[in-house]
């Protein structure tokens, strides 16, 4: 019985992973490419808590109490965009860091290889 329940929540997962717009956009976010529009991204956490708030009002007027769900997805979906503005900004950073240091150790690599081959140059004919 627990192997069932564990493997239903594996595929359930990846489900969700690959086709939930939220996940789309926050894996799109978590690459190189899209680590600067983290902090856009958070703007979308607006629309997800007007929508909630919406739902609140329509539970408040009798509407059915399944409703509760979708204010609890909004919320949650809120919450995953409000925090991937201030991750994405210290994901970036470390990247910057790391590309950083990478060009550093690249232009010291070169810089000694262009050492090297001026220190072993070419003999001239007239030298012997």
């Amino acid at each position: 019985m627990f192997r069932l329940i564990w493997i239903a929540s594996i595929h359930i997962r990846s489900y969700l992973r690959r086709y939930m717009p939220t996940n789309i956009i926050l894996d799109g976010v978590r690459t190189r490419r899209g680590l600067k529009w983290g902090l856009p991204v958070m703007l979308l956490a607006l629309p997800y808590l007007y929508g909630a708030s919406i739902c609140v009002e329509l539970i408040e007027d009798g509407a059915p109490g399944w409703l509760h769900l979708i204010v609890l997805l909004c919320i949650w979906n809120a919450m995953k965009m409000a925090w991937i503005g201030p991750i994405s900004l210290i994901l970036l950073a470390r990247v910057r860091a790391q590309e950083m240091v990478a060009r550093q150790h690249a232009k010291i690599a070169e810089a000694d290889s262009h050492q090297e081959a001026t220190d072993s140059g070419p003999v001239l004919a007239g030298a012997r």
